[in-house]
């Protein structure tokens, strides 16, 4: 039997490495903008959609690469040609969800909203703001799972909410927010933003908890582990991906009613 010590570690390795490649894609894609980072985040937007469908409807395989499809040309066509009718374009691929037979419906249709405004969301906000808010963004999500990862399997504790993510833990939860707020701090010192960052990072941090949670409860619900196998050591695009969706939806609601402390360079 695998002591309790190395099993809690034994994904590190494959999951290091996968997230070296993430980010170093990553990396060159937002310091180039433009372009290549559209099509990165419509690419993204669209194997997310496909394994949201694939996992509420597993018994329709093509249905689910039809609606990916239709979200990743539904997000191309906004940013290319109808971006005033942005609205009514992404609703398409979302109608397809809805009128496709699946499990949780109502639920698939309003995560794929949310990865569908992530997506419109995070091309906006570089073009915006720039490189610093997305890395900014990225920064708080990797450093509160990172964080949350680590004190979570260190410490353990009581969960946080054992019912849908039964691997949370509130210390890791607290940790997670911590991390972002340092992280926000590192904008703040180097003199890219306003002390009000660090609340906003904390609660970015929280709205990617709940992106976490939410996709976990999505797959609990389904009777699977992970969103799929693309990513060795971390499941799906999704399963990587859904706290910054969480974060970049809670940034895109705010932004609508407050000014937001952005910070803000190239």
């Amino acid at each position: 039997m695998t002591p309790p010590a190395v099993g809690r570690w034994n994904d590190l390795r494959t999951r290091v490495i996968s997230a070296i490649v993430m980010l170093a894609v990553g990396a060159v894609d937002i310091w180039l903008g433009g372009v290549p980072f559209a099509v990165l985040v419509v690419a993204l937007t669209g194997v997310m959609v496909w394994e949201l469908a694939a996992i509420t409807a597993p018994d329709r395989p093509r249905d689910a690469i039809a609606v990916a499809g239709m979200a990743a040309a539904c997000l191309a066509f906004v940013l290319l040609v109808a971006w005033q009718f942005r609205t009514a374009v992404l609703i398409v691929p979302l109608i397809m969800l809805a009128l496709t037979p699946r499990r949780d419906r109502r639920i698939a249709v309003v995560f794929g909203a949310a990865i569908l405004t992530a997506g419109l969301g995070l091309i906006s906000l570089r073009g915006d703001y720039g490189t610093l808010t997305i890395l900014w963004l990225i920064g708080v999500v990797i450093a509160s799972d990172v964080l949350g990862y680590f004190v979570g399997r260190s410490l353990g504790g009581p969960k946080f909410w054992p019912a849908i993510s039964p691997k949370k833990t509130w210390s890791g939860t607290v940790a997670g927010w911590l991390g972002a707020v340092l992280v926000g701090l590192g904008f703040v010192i180097a003199g890219t933003a306003g002390w009000g960052l660090l609340v906003l990072s904390a609660v970015v941090s929280l709205a990617g908890q709940m992106g976490d949670i939410a996709e976990s409860w999505i797959k609990r619900r389904a009777g699977v582990k992970d969103s799929s196998h693309l990513i060795p050591g971390h499941g799906g695009v999704l399963d990587r991906f859904d706290a910054l969706i969480g974060g970049v939806v809670a940034v895109i609601v705010l932004g609508l009613f407050l000014p937001l402390p952005l910070p803000t360079g190239n």
